[in-house]
């Protein structure tokens, strides 16, 4: 089952004439999406690859081909109003890739959001995508996926690949995984993720990965402890980052004592999740996890 997306999800690419939202369209479409409708402004009457309508606007394509799921390949100035555009055409569902969005921008983006039946994840993410389904919304490598019953949730596009790659090594299909968005302001959190993977029927065990900067691995460990029921594994990276200096990520910043690694590793603890070590540990620690080991 998994969640957000399933083989009825029908994608619109804003950008989709653009090199990354063409490559990708392409990669989404192959694993098996169904990509109904592009957007770029002006480039209206188009198709892609010969199928895929393009349309000037995002309330025009939804009117015509149904879609309900917008994945945004837009440069960052223009970012916040491709984001803004989907949530004002009733699309339930926005997958926004773009990295470099100004946090203004973006502040402004979660204020108009929070009054909207809209559901935003990223930016600056890797996106989602259900193997059982074939539904691929974003930039993750399709062929490393396999169907199961792990969930995967991460801050880091990067490691939830290094993620993926050990569990379908050792025979562990995934339900669904989402990149959340390493930036410092974002649509959907841990815990809204979290929430979907606790009442998806068909993930057994999640594997978390957080890493330094903010709190929101706190945030979750809070609500692990008081509502979440299915055994959880957790890796924090950027152990080793200095105080102030930022480590990939622009929300992975150290600010204060609630932000270092450590502090995370504890309340995560304490909440009752299992810790991977490191994460050349990702696979067999949920490995063991499953098995009782």
């Amino acid at each position: 089952m998994g969640i957000l997306v399933d083989e009825h999800s029908r994608i619109l690419v804003q950008g989709i004439t653009g090199q990354e939202g063409s490559f990708h369209a392409r990669a989404c479409r192959a694993y098996g999406t169904q990509v109904v409708a592009g957007v770029t402004p002006g480039r209206g009457g188009q198709l892609f690859d010969e199928e895929v309508p393009v349309f000037d606007s995002v309330a025009e394509a939804v009117k015509e081909t149904g879609a309900d799921v917008s994945l945004i390949f837009v440069p960052p100035p223009f970012a916040a109003d491709a984001i803004l555009e989907s949530a004002d055409a009733g699309v339930p569902l926005i997958a926004c890739i773009t990295e470099g969005i100004p946090v203004q921008d973006m502040v402004k983006v979660g204020r108009y959001l929070q009054n909207m039946p809209t559901r935003l994840i990223g930016p600056n993410c890797p996106g989602l995508i259900n193997p059982g389904a074939r539904c691929k919304i974003g930039i993750m490598p399709g062929s490393i996926h396999r169907p199961g019953r792990v969930g995967v949730v991460s801050r880091s596009g990067t490691l939830t690949y290094e993620a993926v790659g050990q569990l379908t090594d050792l025979d562990i299909g995934q339900s669904s995984c989402v990149g959340i968005g390493g930036d410092p302001i974002i649509g959907s959190s841990f815990v809204d993720v979290l929430r979907l993977f606790q009442e998806d029927p068909e993930t057994d065990l999640v594997v978390f990965i957080g890493e330094i900067g903010g709190t929101k691995e706190q945030e979750a460990a809070v609500y692990i402890e008081e509502e979440f029921t299915k055994p959880l594994c957790a890796l924090i990276v950027g152990a080793t980052a200095p105080p102030g200096k930022r480590m990939g990520h622009a929300g992975a910043i150290i600010t204060g004592e609630s932000a270092r690694a450590e502090s995370k590793i504890q309340a995560l603890r304490e909440a009752g999740a299992t810790i991977i070590p490191t994460p050349a540990d990702i696979g067999s620690t949920a490995q063991k996890v499953l098995t009782g080991g």
